[in-house]
């Protein structure tokens, strides 16, 4: 597993937020195909950071029935 640091994850950020592909930082430079690979590494290095291995699940939904209908 790779060691990712905050300069990564900032510099991630940012490209993201900006709407570009590129990244640069700590004189190495990225291109990723698209806007969901860069936010899937994003994604990515937020879980390793905070120690999490599986994606967490955003939502869920329920389901009801009265069971006479």
């Amino acid at each position: 597993m790779m060691d990712w640091t905050e300069t990564e994850l900032s510099a991630l950020r940012r490209a993201y937020a900006s709407g570009t592909t590129r990244v640069s930082y700590d004189g190495k430079s990225v291109d990723y195909g698209s806007a969901a690979d860069l936010l899937g590494r994003i994604r990515t290095i937020e879980r390793a950071i905070a120690g999490v291995s599986r994606p967490l699940s955003v939502a869920s939904l329920a389901g009801f029935s009265r069971g006479d209908r």
